[in-house]
This record gives structure tokens, C-alpha cells and sequence, in this order.
């Protein structure tokens, strides 16, 4: 006997992320794209777990007046070493910065996803990376491609930076900036 199938409610992200559209649209959810805002100002003192909550259902709040009473998902991924909070680079020089301190060490990727339904709740995702050590001329090829440019920690894992990860421990997609299976478990309980 098969199991029924989860039918999930059509929702908004509140994100102008096409990487975790595409993550959405591969994973064959139902959902339209409205983009949020929010101040990405890290608070002193904030920890990156409370950071990445506050900031994502700071988006959501952005997008609610617009949603006409859908749910709502938004998010907010970080890179975090050492205790440090490693958003987007602001300039190339910030990109080859990140890399050096996340050269042959590990990190964790945190997503904090908001759901704004009738019953909110936030969630976070954590997922250890291992980056392989990196050379100069690495640093140098893959800032100068221009990828690291508007990625959390200053990468792409599914992009050039690929060749850098040596493993992961936990959601592949949430290193993408979005954890998928989270997001499924979120809107699935939200029927009920």
C-alpha cells in the first residue's frame, strides 16, 4: 500500500535568492516569489543562531502585508568560524579574506527559515563543511570569477567552490541557502 501524498499549501518566499527558488522549484513545491527585507545589522553580542532567526522572520514580516494571507517562508544563511559571523563579502578583497580563514579548516552554515503562518515558528538548520587548504592562486582564480561576490561566507557549494569541499555533515541544500527537507517538515506541519 502507498502512503498518501502530503499536499503542501501554495506559499511565498520572501527571498530574491535564485538559488533557493531553484532549490523550491527542483524539489516541486508550489510557492510564488516575493523578495523581503530586512536589517542585516549583527546586533553586539548576537549569537549567529538568534541572528539568522531574527533576520529571517524579519523578511517575512516585510512580505506579509503582500502575501494575501499565504504562508510565508523566509530565510536568512550565514557561514560561521570560530564564532564569527561570515556574511556576503562586500568587495573582492572581503571574498579572499573569508577564503583564507575558512582555508583547510571547518565551518558551519547556518539557515534560520521563518515560516509565517497561523501558527509562526523559526527554525535552524546546521550543517558542518571541510574545506580543503587553499592556495593563493586558489584564492585568486575564484574571486577573480566572480562567484563569491553575493554568497554567505563568500562561496558557492554548488558552484566552482566545489572543488574546495572535502565533506559535509548534514543538508547539502542548506549550505545552498535553503534546507529543503526543514522546509518540507515546516509546511507539512502547518496543515495540520
Amino acid at each position: 500500500m502507498m502512503a498518501a501524498v502530503v499536499r503542501l499549501p501554495r506559499f511565498v518566499l520572501a527571498s530574491a535568492s535564485p538559488r533557493r527558488a531553484e532549490l523550491l522549484l527542483a524539489a516541486g513545491f508550489d510557492f510564488e516569489v516575493i523578495p523581503g527585507t530586512a536589517d542585516e545589522t549583527l546586533y553586539p553580542d548576537e549569537e549567529p543562531d538568534a541572528y539568522v532567526r531574527r533576520v529571517a522572520q524579519a523578511k517575512a514580516e516585510t512580505v506579509s502585508p503582500r502575501a494575501d494571507g499565504q504562508p510565508i517562508i523566509a530565510a536568512d544563511t550565514v557561514v560561521v568560524v570560530d564564532g564569527q559571523i561570515l556574511g556576503k563579502p562586500d568587495n573582492s578583497d572581503d571574498a579572499r579574506r573569508m577564503l583564507q580563514l575558512l582555508s583547510g579548516r571547518r565551518h558551519v552554515v547556518l539557515t534560520g527559515v521563518h515560516l509565517a503562518a497561523p501558527i509562526p515558528r523559526t527554525e535552524v538548520e546546521s550543517t558542518t563543511v571541510y574545506f580543503s587548504h587553499l592556495s593563493s592562486d586558489d584564492i585568486t582564480w575564484y574571486v577573480e570569477s566572480g562567484e563569491p561576490a553575493d554568497k554567505a561566507g563568500g562561496y558557492a557549494i554548488q558552484g566552482r567552490a566545489a572543488r574546495f569541499v572535502e565533506r559535509i555533515v548534514g543538508s547539502y541544500s542548506n549550505v545552498v541557502g535553503l534546507p529543503i527537507a526543514l522546509v518540507y517538515r515546516m509546511l507539512a506541519g502547518a496543515r495540520n
